[in-house]
């Protein structure tokens, strides 16, 4: 028997990549977002309206009645979209409203969709160590990556509210379509990619890594770096930190295209093993 899972922001360019890869791993798909999309169900919620929010993870009327997941990824989706109070507005309380109705609704099983800025990004304040990884404290530089900051603590708290509950955030890098490697490699202006260092994830393993999510066997919070395994330029890493990033400390070995938003922890505990690359488009 599928299991039945409610993805917010399933028409968005993440999202659609979700939905597919959910519905060919077997499970049952439903779309909650303001815009419609053909791939699967969908019902057309504002997750701000806690009440909306409550309904669509509890039953909606022929569509399901009770769910065995939420995967939440709807958001206004980066700084400068709409005008800072907004997008923290929006975001911080669409995720409060999903975290706090699934608990109510009794669904256990949360994956949302964090972010690569929590991290320190743009790191125009250099980062504290390359590759950079999990453990250090967040360092948002937005109103947006303050909203995701918050999101992060929300979910710690939610799990320690109930033990049961596992709430999983995604730290998702910018995420790339098959239609935006034309743009690739950025070899002509590398500096214009420093302020993520040179990382992106290809939506189709961002979806891999929420499946993966879905079914890490796990309760409570946890937080994973999603990135692609390579760099989005041809330049090797070593001319890359010595330029733009001399005297940030090196905490372990690289190659010369490797990620440098490392991977290791999702490789580890998720199973993640990214199978798209630019190079290969």
């Amino acid at each position: 028997m599928s299991q039945r899972v409610a993805v917010t922001g399933g028409s968005g360019k993440l999202g659609r990549a979700v939905v597919s890869h959910l519905l060919e791993s077997g499970w049952e798909v439903h779309n909650l977002d303001l815009v419609p999309s053909a791939a699967c169900d969908h019902t057309r919620v504002d997750l701000t309206e806690y009440g909306q929010v409550v309904e669509a993870l509890t039953s909606i009327d022929d569509r399901y009645s009770g769910l065995d997941a939420v995967v939440h990824l709807a958001a206004i989706p980066g700084p400068g979209v709409a005008p800072n109070a907004a997008t923290f507005a929006n975001n911080v309380v669409s995720t409060y409203n999903v975290f706090a109705a699934a608990r109510l609704a009794g669904v256990r099983n949360v994956v949302w969709a964090s972010s690569e800025t929590v991290l320190g990004l743009p790191f125009d304040t250099p980062p504290p160590y390359i590759p950079i990884d999990e453990e250090y404290a967040g360092r948002p530089e937005t109103s947006y990556s303050l909203g995701k900051l918050v999101d992060e603590t929300m979910a710690e708290q939610f799990c320690r509210w109930d033990p049961a509950l596992k709430i999983i955030g995604l730290r998702f890098s910018n995420v790339m379509e098959v239609s935006d490697y034309a743009r690739f490699p950025f070899d002509a202006e590398p500096a214009s990619r420093k302020w993520n260092l040179w990382s992106y994830i290809d939506a189709r393993d961002g979806a891999q890594a929420v499946r993966l999510a879905l079914e890490y066997e796990f309760a409570g919070y946890d937080k994973f770096t999603i990135a692609n395994a390579d760099t989005c330029v041809t330049v090797p890493n070593a001319s890359l930190v010595e330029e733009f990033y001399p005297g940030v400390p090196l905490k372990g070995a690289f190659g010369p295209h490797e990620t440098l938003l490392s991977i290791d922890k999702a490789r580890r505990l998720l199973g993640f093993a990214p199978q798209h690359s630019w190079r290969d488009a």
